[in-house]
């Protein structure tokens, strides 16, 4: 394992940085493309939102499929199948005149968005369990870097074309094959492998296995909440603060460039403080109560400077999923970390899909509001809400197994139980 690790963790995480890279190009421009091709902002909302959602959908029923043939056949051979898929979503989202063009393209980088999970399992693969929860945090770092450079350098390139961004994801796409097809090793050895359950790579049914693994069954429920909150943050960022603060895409990959900083910053250092002194529990918590406050804030925010503020105060918000992540992983069967990591990527997709439609009509109503109106805040609150059940729900799970999962109920826990 050491020696996988070794050769192949570098590797992984400058796949996921380039990967990252080309997703966070496109994203501060999305509103703006779908803007030129609506009447007006209600339109816009509704528009972005069926886009947004239909993403998730597709990656929700593809994610546990690509991580159980990646338990089976390998992870690199479904990373490279992954992202050339998402070459072939910004190449079309680049030349679609029409917004039903745009619609397939997100169905299909969705249904091949799984390369973040199986970049998880592949981590998985090459670290101890000690080590785990960190190389997690490291992972998250590098998203995070990607997210640093990607929505500035897509907010540059759109002044000059809205569809610019598109091609240059697509080009970074490509290179990010090639670098997969020539360089990344593969993690998952032939001994480790296990034959595809076709019951259990049912999105559904993987969610309900997550439950069902000793000691960490009901922070499934925790994961759900904190990705629902997340996600209404993410999907509706942009649009929000273009309708709020008149921010285009340029002020935009500004703030996104802040969030990735943060990011990386407290994965990549913080992070590893805090799980040596803490430890993943505790970790978690912190992180759960800093967003719970952070998004109040940020929905009674009435000035663009007041976000960025909001944001580097929230460090301790970017801990929350390297910790749950650890958590579970520290608590499956190893030759199961491809389709739990896709399991959790599941219960991700899915609230990429509630989160939009919800947050987007929400924008929609509250869209002809004054700007300093309270209410137009309304989807950090309900951002907000989920953040505190999660954090409620946590605190109890941890109080009733003592705040920490000891290593022998970890290793009795088995997500292959027939």
């Amino acid at each position: 394992m050491l020696q996988r690790g070794k050769a192949g963790l570098p590797f992984i995480l400058v796949t996921v940085f380039l990967d990252m890279l080309g997703f966070g190009i496109v994203i501060p421009v999305l509103p703006a493309l779908v803007a030129s091709m609506t009447a007006d902002k209600p339109t816009q909302a509704y528009w972005y939102g069926a886009l947004l959602a239909s993403y998730g959908l597709a990656q929700f029923f593809s994610a546990p499929i690509l991580g159980a043939v990646s338990d089976r056949f390998g992870r690199r051979s479904v990373l490279l199948i992954s992202i050339f898929g998402l070459g072939v979503n910004f190449l079309i989202t680049g030349l679609s005149p029409w917004l039903w063009l745009l619609l397939v393209s997100r169905l299909i980088g969705g249904a091949s968005g799984a390369s973040y999970t199986v970049a998880g399992a592949y981590i998985a693969d090459v670290t101890t369990p000690e080590q785990r929860s960190r190389s997690f945090g490291l992972l998250g770092a590098v998203f995070g870097l990607g997210f640093i450079c990607g929505p500035m350098i897509g907010g540059l390139l759109a002044a000059n074309d809205l569809r610019l961004p598109y091609f240059t994801a697509a080009g970074l796409a490509l290179l990010n094959w090639l670098y997969g097809c020539f360089i990344l090793p593969e993690s998952l050895p032939a001994d480790r492998r296990t034959a595809i359950n076709l019951k259990k790579a049912n999105p559904f049914a993987a969610i309900l296995a997550l439950t069902q693994i000793r000691g960490i069954g009901s922070l499934v429920l925790v994961y759900v909440f904190t990705v629902f909150g997340q996600f209404i943050l993410q999907t509706t960022w942009v649009l929000y603060t273009s309708f709020r603060f008149g921010w285009g895409p340029q002020q935009n990959g500004i703030s996104l460039f802040i969030v990735g900083a943060v990011s990386a910053v407290t994965q990549a250092g913080l992070l590893g403080i805090l799980l040596k002194k803490l430890g993943d529990t505790r970790t978690a918590l912190l992180g759960l109560a800093s967003c719970f406050v952070a998004y109040i804030f940020y929905g009674l925010a009435y000035q663009g400077w007041m976000m960025y503020v909001i944001i580097l105060a929230n460090m301790l918000g970017f801990v929350i999923n390297p910790a749950l992540q650890g958590i579970v992983s520290k608590a499956v069967d190893p030759r199961h970390q491809g389709i739990t990591l896709g399991s959790l990527n599941s219960i991700s997709s899915i609230m990429g899909v509630v989160a939009p439609l919800v947050g987007t009509p929400l924008l929609a109503l509250v869209s002809g509001l004054p700007t300093t109106d309270w209410r137009v805040g309304v989807t950090f609150f309900v951002a907000a809400a989920a953040q505190g059940i999660a954090f409620l729900q946590a605190y109890f799970h941890f109080r009733k197994t003592r705040f920490g999962i000891s290593v022998p109920e970890a290793a009795t826990a088995n997500l292959s139980r027939e």
